[in-house]
């Protein structure tokens, strides 16, 4: 099944969403040239079409496996990584003085979309070993920095995130591995992990392990976590390995989808970790980690959905079935007024959510090149109110969209050959990962909008406001700019509403808080990238000013509906009698 990214859709946004000029024009970023970021987008778009998109289908049919204590990578695997750090991919992002090429992230973005389109199995891979190495690099000392970091940039090494327990979900202040002293400064890392994403593999020579235990005398509760690094490998200080450490997967979970991503159970037996971090202060270390993976896991849901619309596409523009209205006999479906209302519903919901993802990295971009402290304390927190809604809008946007195109595929749909299943199947696990999206809208009301008494959410919606000026005057807009005051209208009630409730009625309506965030910032981004468009003369704004239309009459006045459940708060939720919830 082929894959093809949509690089003109990509840098539109890129250009008039993440405003990638501004970047550019930054001292951090001046050899960013419009020619390299194209180049880059070509050579991602030929790696995801070439290499990865091939072996997708081989890694869902057969997956990785665990022979005497070795996992090997599902077909082809080993020599597409290869490929992947000869490229350089891996280290796009990462800071230069770690060996990167200290890109913006809003770039790396891009690039991740086209990798998690064309096999999102293998994208994990070089997600978590990104993120692993911001944890380190933020967190622990120069001597791990300097044995591990370079490593795991060039990609020769991958990084793996062992948070999750038996007991211990998303819930991790009950998790029970342990870390005991050895009296070296080292630690003996003994317990059990589950969920863990490439915790083995036969990719890289080495993956280093960041791994949440507790130590002897720890408080109880997420208070007493402490974040280790643990190698599978020892390595010497000259940089060489040495022998095995005293970790094994002993597991793999026979998941619903991304069968091609080894999900392991990993056993630590009393193996040596170093402290990462001040002890009990683990769980913010990994923070760090998973701020970033939290939003690389929305993009992998508009990756997943735009496979999945791609393959709905081909499918629609080749199957004959029934007549077609107002054409002559034998014409393709993609007629069908149906079939066509679908395939609008799957690209514009796709745009919207990959226009908050670039929003979201945009904002961080501007903060770490910003020399201003009030700029860089408020771009921070855009990124940060972003964060959830990038994770959870599109991770849900990533599911819907499958769906969908499994309904377009119909009968053929339900057929695993037709390649529609598995987007299907593979897009599932997004919503629940790095946090499920229940757990995003509640950081996204508890931490993000009522601890700062809505500060940010209300520099949001300001800036919201003037997005909607800047298309005053263009009477084409004028359906767009009234949908769209209506919904700014209705995200300072519901705002309002929930900074002022009782917290068990701001929890209740907190998912529907979070999805109609995403309905109007989508609207308001994708305004500004028409806007944008027509003051350049893009070719492309046209066709996106289509596009904003149809969100506009379809997608915006969801935000509406939703406000009446934020307003009842628990009550409609509680008053139900939960000995009846089995039957009346």
């Amino acid at each position: 099944m082929t894959y093809n990214a949509p690089k003109n859709a990509i840098q539109y946004l890129l250009t008039h969403v993440a405003d990638m000029k501004t970047l550019q024009a930054h001292p951090t970023h001046q050899d960013l040239s419009d020619e390299l970021v194209g180049d880059i987008l070509n050579g991602a778009l030929a790696f995801a079409k070439d290499v990865l998109a091939p072996i997708n289908r081989a890694g869902d049919e057969n997956g990785a496996t665990l022979k005497d204590d070795v996992v090997t990578a599902a077909p082809g695997f080993k020599e597409a990584y290869k490929a992947y750090c000869e490229s350089g991919w891996q280290g796009l992002s990462a800071p230069t003085e770690i060996g990167g090429m200290g890109l913006p992230q809003v770039l790396s973005i891009a690039v991740n979309e086209m990798l998690y389109s064309a096999n999102m199995a293998f994208g994990l891979c070089p997600m978590l070993t990104a993120s692993s190495m911001n944890a380190i690099h933020a967190h622990a000392s120069d001597e791990l920095k300097n044995k591990y970091l370079e490593k795991m940039v060039a990609g020769e090494w991958s990084g793996g995130m062992n948070l999750t327990e038996p007991q211990a979900g998303s819930d991790l202040g009950v998790l029970r591995a342990k870390a005991t002293p050895n009296g070296d400064g080292t630690y003996a890392i003994s317990g059990q992990k589950i969920f863990i994403t490439w915790g083995d593999h036969d990719c890289v020579e080495n993956i280093i392990h960041l791994v949440l235990a507790r130590t002897p005398d720890a408080p109880s509760g997420s208070r007493g976590i402490s974040l280790f690094l643990v190698p599978k490998i020892f390595v010497n200080d000259d940089g060489s390995l040495g022998k095995a450490n005293s970790l094994k997967a002993i597991g793999l979970e026979h998941k619903l989808g991304i069968h091609g991503s080894p999900t392991c159970v990993m056993e630590f037996d009393g193996a040596t970790g170093w402290l990462v971090g001040p002890e009990n202060r683990g769980l913010a270390c990994m923070f760090t980690m998973m701020n970033e993976a939290r939003l690389f896991v929305g993009v992998q849901g508009v990756a997943i959905g735009e496979r999945a619309y791609q393959g709905a596409l081909n499918y629609a523009n080749d199957r004959v079935q029934g007549r077609v209205i107002d054409t002559r006999a034998q014409t393709p479906i993609i007629g069908h007024p149906d079939i066509r209302r679908m395939l609008m519903d799957m690209k514009t919901s796709l745009m919207g959510a990959r226009a908050i993802n670039f929003a979201t990295a945009n904002a961080g971009d501007i903060a770490k090149c910003t020399s201003d402290d009030d700029a860089r304390k408020a771009f921070h927190a855009r990124e940060a109110l972003l964060t959830p809604i990038a994770k959870a809008y599109g991770s849900d946007i990533g599911v819907t969209t499958a769906s969908t195109g499994l309904q377009i595929h119909g009968g053929m749909g339900f057929i695993e050959e037709t390649g529609a299943a598995q987007h299907y199947r593979d897009a599932r696990i997004a919503p629940i990962y790095e946090g499920t999206n229940g757990i995003q809208a509640i950081d996204l009301v508890g931490r993000k909008v009522r601890r700062d008494n809505g500060e940010a959410m209300k520099a949001l919606i300001a800036d919201l406001e003037t997005i909607v000026k800047s298309a005053n005057g263009n009477t084409e807009l004028d359906m767009v700019v009234n949908g769209l005051n209506t919904g700014i209208a209705v995200l300072k009630q519901a705002t309002d509403t929930i900074l002022a409730a009782e917290e068990k009625d701001a929890l209740a309506g907190a998912c529907a808080y979070l999805d109609l965030c995403g309905d109007v910032v989508s609207a308001g981004l994708l305004l500004k990238s028409v806007v944008g468009g027509i003051e350049a003369d893009d070719a492309y704004a046209k066709t996106m000013k289509i596009l904003l239309d149809y969100h506009a009459l379809t997608i915006l006045p969801r935000a509406a509906s939703r406000l009446p459940q934020i307003i009842a708060g628990a009550t409609p939720i509680y008053d139900f009698p939960v000995n009846q919830l089995e039957d009346l």
